[in-house]
C-alpha cells in the first residue's frame, strides 16, 4: 500500500510539473533534470517555480498526516485533528504576528529572508504550543480528558486565534493584508527553497522521533491506569508525542498557511488500508498526505487557471464531506 501511495503521488507530481501557465512535455522535464542541453526559460519554470512548490506540498502533506495520527492517537478521538482542535489556528496566529513586526523592522533581518523565513516555524511553535496548552487545560475534567471539551474547546480556541489573525492582519498595508490573507487560507504558491530548507530539519528529525514512539501509541489505546501498569510513563510519553506532532504543524503552517482536513483524512484511510497498528499507521498517513496535497495543489493550480486558487479550499472541499461522514458514522 505504501508503494501504491508513493506511486500515486509520482504521477500527481508527474501532472504537476508539466502542466500550468506554461506546459511542458515529459521530454523537455528529464532534459532539465539530466542537463542535457538546459534551457533558461525550463531552468526558471521547473527549479524556481514548480519543484519547490511540490517538494513543500510533499513535506507539508507528510507533516501534517503524521500530526493528526499522533493526536487522534493520544486523545482516543477518531474526529480529532490539528486544524478542528486549534493549533493551526494558534500557530497561524502567531506567524502573522511575526509577519506584522517583522515588517515594522526589516533593518533587522538579513536583507534575503534566510533569517526570517528559519524564525517562522519557531514563533508558529510558540503560538501552537499556547494553543495547545489552553485547549488541554480546559478540556481537562476529573484528571481526565474529556474528549466533548476538547472538541468544543478547540473550535473555540480555533475561532479566538482566526480572529486574531484576522484583526493583526487588518493593520498591515494592502500589499502586505492581501499576501497574509491568502496565506490564512493556506496557500503554497510562492514557495522556494529557503521555506524547503526552513521545514526539512523539522520533518526529518521530528517524524523520525514519532515513528520511533509509535509503538506506545498502540498503548495509549487503552485506558490510563492499564498503560501505567505495563511500566509506562504515560503523562511523559503523551507530551512527547504532543510537542512532537505541535512542531510538525507549526513547520507546516509556517511556510503553507492553515491548511486543514489533512490531518483528519490520512489517519483513517491509513487504518482502513493496513489496520490499526501505529507502526504502520504512521508511516501510511504520512504517504497518503503528502499524494493528498500534492494532487490538490496541482488541482488548485490548474482548475481556474491563470488564476490559482488557495490549496486549503481544495483540501477543504474534499475534507468537509469527509468529516461530516465521519461524524455521522461515529454518532451511529
Amino acid at each position: 500500500m505504501l508503494s501504491i501511495f508513493v506511486g500515486l503521488t509520482l504521477i500527481a507530481f508527474y501532472f504537476h510539473i508539466t502542466n500550468g501557465v506554461f506546459d511542458m512535455t515529459i521530454q523537455e522535464v528529464l532534459k532539465t533534470f539530466l542537463r542535457i542541453d538546459p534551457n533558461d526559460k525550463h531552468d526558471l519554470v521547473i527549479f524556481e517555480f514548480r519543484l519547490p512548490r511540490i517538494v513543500i506540498a510533499a513535506l507539508v502533506g507528510i507533516g501534517l498526516g503524521i500530526a493528526g495520527t499522533v493526536i487522534q492517537g493520544v486523545t482516543r478521538n477518531g474526529l480529532a485533528d490539528p486544524g478542528i482542535l486549534g493549533i493551526n489556528a494558534g500557530a497561524g496566529a502567531s506567524i502573522v504576528i511575526f509577519m506584522f513586526f517583522f515588517q515594522m523592522s526589516a533593518s533587522n533581518f538579513v536583507e534575503d529572508g534566510w533569517y526570517t523565513i528559519f524564525l517562522m516555524p519557531l514563533f508558529g511553535f510558540v503560538g501552537g504550543a499556547l494553543a495547545a496548552s489552553i485547549i488541554f487545560i480546559f478540556s481537562w475534567k476529573n484528571g481526565i480528558l474529556d474528549m466533548q471539551r476538547l472538541i468544543l474547546t478547540g473550535i473555540a480556541i480555533g475561532s479566538g486565534f482566526g480572529a486574531l489573525s484576522l484583526y493583526v492582519s487588518l493593520k498591515m498595508n494592502a500589499s502586505d493584508y492581501e499576501m497574509a490573507a491568502v496565506w490564512i487560507s493556506g496557500s503554497i504558491y510562492n514557495a522556494n527553497w529557503a521555506f524547503v530548507l526552513s521545514i526539512l530539519p523539522w520533518v526529518l528529525i521530528l517524524s523520525s522521533v514519532i515513528y520511533r514512539k509509535s509503538h506506545l501509541l498502540d498503548y495509549l489505546q487503552l485506558e490510563d491506569a492499564n498503560v501505567k501498569s505495563l511500566g509506562i510513563s504515560v503523562e511523559k510519553e503523551k507530551s512527547i508525542l504532543l510537542l512532537c506532532s505541535i512542531g510538525l504543524v507549526s513547520a507546516c503552517v509556517s511556510v503553507s498557511g492553515g491548511i486543514g482536513f489533512i490531518g483528519l483524512m490520512a489517519p483513517h484511510i491509513a487504518k482502513r488500508l493496513v489496520g490499526i497498528k501505529h507502526r504502520f499507521v504512521v508511516p501510511m498517513s504520512a504517504a497518503i498526505g503528502m499524494f493528498l496535497l500534492v494532487l490538490s495543489d496541482y488541482i488548485a493550480k490548474t482548475v481556474f487557471e491563470p488564476s490559482e486558487l488557495p490549496v486549503g479550499i481544495v483540501v477543504s472541499i474534499i475534507g468537509i464531506p469527509y468529516f461530516l461522514y465521519l461524524l455521522i458514522k461515529t454518532k451511529a
